[in-house]
Protein backbone atom coordinates (compact mmCIF):
# COMPACT_ATOMS: atom_id res chain seq x y z
CA UNK A 1 0.00 0.00 0.00
CA UNK A 2 1.39 3.41 -1.01
CA UNK A 3 2.12 5.92 1.73
CA UNK A 4 -0.05 9.00 1.37
CA UNK A 5 1.81 12.27 1.87
CA UNK A 6 0.51 15.22 3.83
CA UNK A 7 -0.86 17.94 1.55
CA UNK A 8 2.15 20.23 2.07
CA UNK A 9 4.58 17.37 1.51
CA UNK A 10 2.79 16.43 -1.73
CA UNK A 11 2.92 20.07 -2.91
CA UNK A 12 6.66 20.12 -2.18
CA UNK A 13 7.18 16.86 -4.08
CA UNK A 14 5.27 18.20 -7.08
CA UNK A 15 7.21 21.49 -6.96
CA UNK A 16 10.52 19.63 -6.74
CA UNK A 17 9.68 17.42 -9.73
CA UNK A 18 8.58 20.42 -11.80
CA UNK A 19 11.74 22.35 -10.91
CA UNK A 20 13.93 19.29 -11.58
CA UNK A 21 12.32 18.76 -15.02
CA UNK A 22 13.05 22.38 -15.88
CA UNK A 23 16.61 22.48 -14.51
CA UNK A 24 17.64 19.08 -15.92
CA UNK A 25 16.17 20.09 -19.29
CA UNK A 26 18.21 23.30 -19.32
CA UNK A 27 21.43 22.16 -17.67
CA UNK A 28 21.62 18.37 -17.95
CA UNK A 29 21.75 15.62 -15.36
CA UNK A 30 24.65 17.13 -13.40
CA UNK A 31 22.66 20.30 -12.70
CA UNK A 32 22.85 21.75 -9.21
CA UNK A 33 20.45 20.17 -6.75
CA UNK A 34 20.60 23.44 -4.81
CA UNK A 35 19.21 25.21 -7.88
CA UNK A 36 16.39 22.67 -8.10
CA UNK A 37 15.47 23.21 -4.44
CA UNK A 38 15.66 27.00 -4.90
CA UNK A 39 13.37 26.95 -7.94
CA UNK A 40 10.94 24.67 -6.13
CA UNK A 41 10.84 27.14 -3.24
CA UNK A 42 11.98 24.57 -0.67
CA UNK A 43 15.11 23.93 1.35
CA UNK A 44 17.75 21.35 0.49
CA UNK A 45 16.63 19.20 3.42
CA UNK A 46 13.18 18.89 1.86
CA UNK A 47 14.71 17.84 -1.45
CA UNK A 48 16.87 15.16 0.20
CA UNK A 49 13.99 13.95 2.36
CA UNK A 50 11.89 13.33 -0.76
CA UNK A 51 14.77 12.20 -3.02
CA UNK A 52 17.75 10.92 -0.99
CA UNK A 53 20.01 10.61 -4.07
CA UNK A 54 20.41 12.33 -7.42
CA UNK A 55 19.49 9.00 -9.05
CA UNK A 56 16.18 8.92 -7.14
CA UNK A 57 15.31 12.36 -8.45
CA UNK A 58 16.40 11.55 -12.00
CA UNK A 59 14.32 8.37 -11.97
CA UNK A 60 11.26 10.21 -10.69
CA UNK A 61 11.62 12.92 -13.34
CA UNK A 62 12.44 10.76 -16.34
CA UNK A 63 10.73 7.39 -15.90
CA UNK A 64 7.72 8.65 -17.84
CA UNK A 65 9.96 10.04 -20.60
CA UNK A 66 11.76 6.71 -20.93
CA UNK A 67 8.31 5.15 -21.29
CA UNK A 68 7.77 7.59 -24.17
CA UNK A 69 10.94 6.11 -25.72
CA UNK A 70 9.30 2.67 -25.56
CA UNK A 71 6.09 4.07 -27.09
CA UNK A 72 8.15 5.55 -29.91
CA UNK A 73 9.39 2.04 -30.72
CA UNK A 74 5.83 0.70 -30.65
CA UNK A 75 4.71 3.42 -33.09
CA UNK A 76 7.64 2.62 -35.39
CA UNK A 77 6.68 -1.05 -35.44
CA UNK A 78 3.06 -0.15 -36.22
CA UNK A 79 4.13 1.95 -39.24
CA UNK A 80 3.24 0.03 -42.44
CA UNK A 81 6.52 1.00 -44.14
CA UNK A 82 9.52 -0.44 -42.24
CA UNK A 83 11.93 2.27 -43.46
CA UNK A 84 9.56 5.07 -42.49
CA UNK A 85 9.10 3.41 -39.11
CA UNK A 86 12.87 3.29 -38.62
CA UNK A 87 13.35 6.91 -39.75
CA UNK A 88 10.51 8.06 -37.52
CA UNK A 89 11.97 6.18 -34.58
CA UNK A 90 15.49 7.58 -34.94
CA UNK A 91 14.17 11.07 -35.65
CA UNK A 92 11.91 10.88 -32.60
CA UNK A 93 14.83 9.90 -30.36
CA UNK A 94 16.98 12.73 -31.69
CA UNK A 95 14.10 15.15 -31.29
CA UNK A 96 13.69 14.07 -27.65
CA UNK A 97 17.37 14.85 -27.16
CA UNK A 98 17.00 18.26 -28.79
CA UNK A 99 14.06 19.22 -26.62
CA UNK A 100 15.53 18.20 -23.27
CA UNK A 101 19.23 18.17 -22.40
CA UNK A 102 18.75 15.93 -19.36
CA UNK A 103 16.75 13.41 -21.34
CA UNK A 104 19.33 13.58 -24.11
CA UNK A 105 22.03 12.64 -21.61
CA UNK A 106 19.84 9.89 -20.17
CA UNK A 107 19.32 8.36 -23.63
CA UNK A 108 23.06 7.75 -23.95
CA UNK A 109 23.64 6.73 -20.32
CA UNK A 110 24.65 3.10 -19.96
CA UNK A 111 24.18 2.58 -16.21
CA UNK A 112 21.37 3.80 -13.97
CA UNK A 113 23.10 2.82 -10.73
CA UNK A 114 20.55 0.25 -9.75
CA UNK A 115 17.33 2.20 -10.33
CA UNK A 116 14.98 -0.63 -11.21
CA UNK A 117 12.42 1.54 -13.06
CA UNK A 118 14.95 3.02 -15.45
CA UNK A 119 16.81 -0.27 -15.86
CA UNK A 120 13.61 -2.08 -16.86
CA UNK A 121 12.56 0.72 -19.21
CA UNK A 122 16.00 0.70 -20.82
CA UNK A 123 15.82 -3.06 -21.39
CA UNK A 124 12.37 -2.71 -22.96
CA UNK A 125 13.44 0.21 -25.13
CA UNK A 126 16.48 -1.75 -26.32
CA UNK A 127 14.25 -4.68 -27.30
CA UNK A 128 12.00 -2.30 -29.27
CA UNK A 129 15.02 -0.70 -30.93
CA UNK A 130 16.32 -4.11 -32.03
CA UNK A 131 12.88 -4.98 -33.40
CA UNK A 132 12.69 -1.70 -35.35
CA UNK A 133 16.18 -2.28 -36.76
CA UNK A 134 15.56 -5.93 -37.67
CA UNK A 135 12.22 -5.13 -39.29
CA UNK A 136 13.81 -2.47 -41.52
CA UNK A 137 16.65 -4.85 -42.39
CA UNK A 138 14.27 -7.70 -43.27
CA UNK A 139 12.39 -5.29 -45.54
CA UNK A 140 15.68 -4.55 -47.34
CA UNK A 141 15.45 -0.90 -46.32
CA UNK A 142 18.34 -0.74 -43.85
CA UNK A 143 21.95 -1.88 -44.15
CA UNK A 144 22.37 -5.37 -42.76
CA UNK A 145 25.45 -4.40 -40.74
CA UNK A 146 23.61 -1.72 -38.74
CA UNK A 147 23.09 -2.71 -35.10
CA UNK A 148 22.00 -1.33 -31.74
CA UNK A 149 25.49 0.04 -31.02
CA UNK A 150 25.23 2.08 -34.22
CA UNK A 151 21.96 3.56 -33.01
CA UNK A 152 23.59 4.64 -29.73
CA UNK A 153 26.46 6.16 -31.75
CA UNK A 154 23.91 8.22 -33.70
CA UNK A 155 22.47 9.45 -30.41
CA UNK A 156 25.92 10.27 -29.04
CA UNK A 157 26.77 12.16 -32.24
CA UNK A 158 23.46 13.99 -32.05
CA UNK A 159 24.23 14.97 -28.45
CA UNK A 160 27.53 16.43 -29.63
CA UNK A 161 25.87 18.41 -32.41
CA UNK A 162 23.29 19.74 -29.97
CA UNK A 163 25.94 20.73 -27.47
CA UNK A 164 28.36 22.39 -29.87
CA UNK A 165 26.30 23.88 -32.69
CA UNK A 166 25.09 27.45 -32.64
CA UNK A 167 22.18 26.39 -34.85
CA UNK A 168 19.47 24.67 -32.78
CA UNK A 169 18.26 22.85 -35.92
CA UNK A 170 21.68 21.59 -37.05
CA UNK A 171 20.88 18.14 -35.66
CA UNK A 172 18.20 17.68 -38.33
CA UNK A 173 20.72 18.22 -41.14
CA UNK A 174 23.22 15.88 -39.50
CA UNK A 175 20.55 13.21 -39.00
CA UNK A 176 19.38 13.48 -42.62
CA UNK A 177 22.93 12.85 -43.82
CA UNK A 178 23.32 9.87 -41.48
CA UNK A 179 19.99 8.32 -42.45
CA UNK A 180 20.75 8.67 -46.16
CA UNK A 181 23.95 6.71 -45.55
CA UNK A 182 22.10 3.85 -43.86
CA UNK A 183 20.01 2.73 -46.82
CA UNK A 184 21.50 -0.30 -48.53
CA UNK A 185 23.27 0.38 -51.81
Amino acid sequence: MAVRLRADAERNRIALLAAAREVFSEQGLEASLDEIARRAGVGNATLYRRFPTRQDLIAAVFADRKATHVDLGDRALAQPDAWQGFVGYVTGLCEMQAENRGLGELLVTVNFDGDERLTQLRATSQRRAREVIQRAQKAGALRLDFDLDDLWRILMANAGVLERSQDPKAWRRQLTLVLEGLAPR
